[in-house]
């Protein structure tokens, strides 16, 4: 978080990372105000530093587009779509609600994570983290959940063969972002991170 936060434009927020012992779960979230939260069973699947970053840099991103008061906002439109369409249709709301959630909710949700993923693999190609390592996060996330990961119109996040086409597609300016970022000296002399990152931009 100390080399992610400089390039992350949200410097005066109160970060805080707690760490959620339980290995059956392998996720990590944000909640407004910077508190980061990450299940332990997450760290087998990250791995090593770029991995760990991969997931840092997405949860940092959906503040850097605060995506929990777009959340809100649509959620406040959604439910009065539901309501007038149930009552001048006459369509039942339980059946209405379900068609809103795959067709509207659902979709809104994967493109906000999609937004993430981009975000965070530029962010953590600036922190001079290896861009590389997200794809390789993903596919190991693959083989962590097969077999138990819903379709992808089902789920509110991009199937992870999405998300590595995806970061695929965005590696070359996730590249540039690194090589801008005069890595070589950070990489070879992290314990000097502080003074290197000051002269980052993204």
């Amino acid at each position: 978080m100390e080399r992610l936060i400089p390039v992350s434009g949200l410097q005066d927020q109160d970060w805080e990372v707690f760490v959620v012992y339980d290995q059956t779960q392998k996720n990590a979230f944000v909640i407004p105000g910077g508190k980061v939260f990450v299940f332990s069973g997450l760290l087998d699947i990250t791995q090593n530093d770029d991995g760990l970053a991969t997931v840092l840099s997405h949860e940092i991103s959906h503040c850097i587009a605060h995506h929990s008061a777009e959340r809100m906002s649509q959620m406040y439109i959604l439910a009065f779509g539901i309501n007038m369409f149930a009552f001048l249709f006459g369509a039942p709301v339980d059946f209405t609600s379900t068609m809103a959630n795959l067709l509207l909710d659902k979709p809104a949700s994967r493109k906000q994570e999609s937004e993430a993923d981009y975000l965070g693999l530029l962010m953590m190609a600036s922190a001079c983290y290896d861009p590389m390592e997200a794809q390789r996060f993903w596919g190991r996330m693959e083989k962590a959940l097969q077999g138990s990961e819903p379709p992808q119109f089902l789920s509110t996040h991009p199937s992870n063969t999405t998300r590595m086409r995806d970061v695929e597609k965005w590696m070359p300016e996730a590249n540039e972002k690194r090589q801008t970022g005069d890595c070589s000296t950070t990489i070879e002399h992290v314990e000097s991170f502080h003074s290197a990152f000051d002269q980052l931009k993204w």
